[in-house]
């Protein structure tokens, strides 16, 4: 799931709205700490120079909640 789940996040990338949804969405049903670190890395090699800001808060809140 998590490989999909990266498929869209790069299908999505072009539009700052729909990246940040997909993302929200698939932190939804990620339970385990460490898929949730590996995930998060994952994001910013591929896109923490283009939204540095929707993934810091993104990731935040999985931290908080």
């Amino acid at each position: 799931m998590l490989e999909f789940t990266k498929k869209i996040l790069t299908s999505v990338s072009f539009d700052p709205q729909l990246f940040q949804k997909e993302l929200y969405k698939a932190l939804k049903w990620i339970n385990d700490a460490e898929e949730v670190r590996k995930f998060h890395e994952w994001c910013i090699v591929e896109f923490g120079s283009k939204y540095p800001a929707i993934i810091r808060k993104a990731f935040a809140q999985t931290t908080t909640s």
